[in-house]
C-alpha cells in the first residue's frame, strides 16, 4: 500500500465567521482573510509537505475556490513548488476539476511541464470537482459530465501525441492545432486518477483503467470498488489494489488519547466543509442518479451522506471522533491501532493500494502535524507497505 500525505490547507482563523454565516464557500466575504497570517500558513503548509519527502510518504494536493477550508487554488503552482523541493515523493494532482477548467490543453501543458520537472513524478488527477465549485466557475450542471469527458479525452490526447498538431472539433471545445510543448517524460501520460462516489463512476474508470479514489466515504467505496473490478473482468483483466484509492482522517500518537486528540484536531476540517448554503450543496444535474441514491439512503441530514457500520448516518457537522471512526473516515490512536484500522478496512472493501492519508486539519497546529506525519511514517507506513504491494509502475500503461 502507497500512503500519500495531504492537506486542505484551510484558513481555519476565519470558520468562527463562516459557521456564524452557515456557510465557509462561495459567499464568505474575503475581509476575513488577512494576508499576512495566510502567508504565514501557506509556507506553513508547505513545509508540512516537504517534510514527507524525507520521511518516505508521497504527496497529495487537491484546490477548491472562494471558500475558508482550503487556500489550494491551483494544484499545479502548489506541485510546482513541490516538485522542487522535494526528490523521492510520487507528487498526485487529486486534482484538477476539469470540466470547470476554460482550456483544456491548457491543462495538459501544466501537467506536462509538471511531470517533465518533476523528473516523472506526476500522478494526474482528472476530477468533476465538488459541487460548490459550480457557482464560481460559472459552470452549467446539466452539461458537466459531458463537457468533463470531452476535456478528459482532449487532455490525453494532446499529451500522448507527439507528431501533431491535431485538429479537434467537438461538443465544448475547438482547437485548430494543438501540440503541446513540453510532452511529459512519462509515456503515454502520467498515471491517470478518478475520484467518484457511484458504481457509475467506478464502472467509468475501470472501462479506462483509471486509479479511482474517494474520500471520507466509508462503506460507500466498496460499491463503487466491486463495480470496477466486475467491469474490469468483463474486460478481460483484473483490477489489482493499486487500482483503489481511500482518504481518511489519521490521527497517531505515542498513546491512544493523543491519536484521538490529534484526529479531533484534524477532523475540524471534516466537520467544517460541509458547512454550505443549501443552493450550492447539490446543483441540479451536478450528480448522477446512483450518487443521489446513496445520498438519500443516508437520510435526512445535511452535512454527511456517510453511515456507519450498523448502517446509521453520520453528521460530519458534529461527528464525534468515535462517530467517525465508525464510519471508517478516522482512524486515530497509537501506530498499532492505526495500523490495524487500516488492515480491517482494507479486508472489509476487498482492498485499496493508496491510502490518501489527511493528516493536518484545521486547529492541529504545526508541532502536532510534524509529530502525526513523522510517527505515522516510522511506525504505520513500513506495514502498509506490506499490506497489499502495488504492482509495477508499468501496470498502469499496460491497462491503458
Amino acid at each position: 500500500m502507497r500512503v500519500w500525505y495531504f492537506s486542505e490547507m484551510a484558513y481555519h482563523p476565519a470558520w468562527d465567521e463562516g459557521l456564524s454565516r452557515g456557510s465557509m464557500r462561495v459567499v464568505l466575504p474575503n475581509k476575513n482573510f488577512d494576508p499576512q497570517v495566510g502567508h504565514g500558513l501557506l509556507n506553513r503548509y508547505l513545509d508540512e509537505f516537504a517534510l514527507c519527502d524525507e520521511v518516505g510518504l508521497d504527496i497529495m494536493v487537491n484546490k477548491h475556490h472562494s471558500t475558508a477550508t482550503c487556500l489550494t487554488v491551483s494544484v499545479s503552482m502548489a506541485l510546482a513548488i513541490l516538485a522542487r523541493e522535494t526528490k523521492r515523493a510520487r507528487l498526485l494532482s487529486l486534482g484538477t476539476p476539469i470540466a470547470n477548467r476554460p482550456d483544456p490543453v491548457r491543462v495538459a501543458e501544466e501537467m506536462a511541464w509538471l511531470d517533465v520537472l518533476s523528473g516523472g513524478r506526476l500522478e494526474m488527477g482528472l476530477v468533476k470537482g465538488a459541487p460548490y465549485e459550480i457557482a464560481p466557475a460559472n459552470s452549467n450542471p446539466a452539461n458537466l459530465m459531458r463537457r468533463y469527458w470531452e476535456a478528459h479525452d482532449l487532455i490525453l490526447k494532446a499529451m500522448s501525441t507527439t507528431d501533431g498538431p491535431f485538429n479537434w472539433e467537438g461538443e465544448f471545445f475547438h482547437y485548430r492545432n494543438v501540440n503541446i510543448w513540453p510532452r511529459p517524460l512519462q509515456q503515454p501520460t502520467p498515471p491517470v486518477w478518478m475520484t467518484g462516489l457511484s458504481a457509475d463512476t467506478g464502472r467509468a474508470a475501470a472501462e479506462r483503467g483509471h486509479v479511482i479514489g474517494t474520500l471520507l466515504s466509508g462503506a460507500v467505496a466498496k460499491p463503487m470498488f466491486d463495480t470496477y473490478r466486475k467491469r474490469a473482468q468483463e474486460l478481460g483483466w483484473t483490477a489489482g489494489p493499486d487500482r483503489f484509492a481511500y482518504a481518511a482522517v489519521v490521527g497517531v500518537g505515542d498513546t491512544r488519547e493523543e491519536g484521538y486528540r490529534r484526529a479531533d484536531l484534524a477532523a475540524g476540517y471534516v466537520r467544517t466543509a460541509p458547512v454550505v448554503l443549501e443552493p450550492f450543496t447539490n446543483p441540479p444535474g451536478y450528480n448522477s442518479v446512483g450518487a443521489n441514491v446513496a445520498m438519500l439512503k443516508a437520510g435526512p441530514k445535511r452535512g454527511g451522506f456517510v453511515l456507519d457500520r450498523d448502517g446509521k448516518p453520520v453528521d460530519h457537522r458534529t461527528a464525534t471522533v468515535e462517530q467517525f471512526m465508525a464510519s471508517d473516515t478516522v482512524f486515530a490512536g497509537t501506530p498499532d491501532d492505526v495500523f490495524n484500522q487500516i488492515r480491517d478496512f482494507n479486508d472489509r472493501i476487498g482492498g485499496f493500494g493508496h491510502l490518501l492519508f489527511f493528516g493536518q486539519g484545521g486547529f492541529l497546529d504545526h508541532n502536532d502535524t510534524v509529530a502525526n506525519i513523522t510517527l505515522f511514517a516510522r511506525e504505520v507506513l513500513p506495514r502498509l507497505r506490506e499490506l497489499s504491494p502495488a504492482p509495477a509502475r508499468t501496470a498502469t500503461a499496460a491497462v491503458r
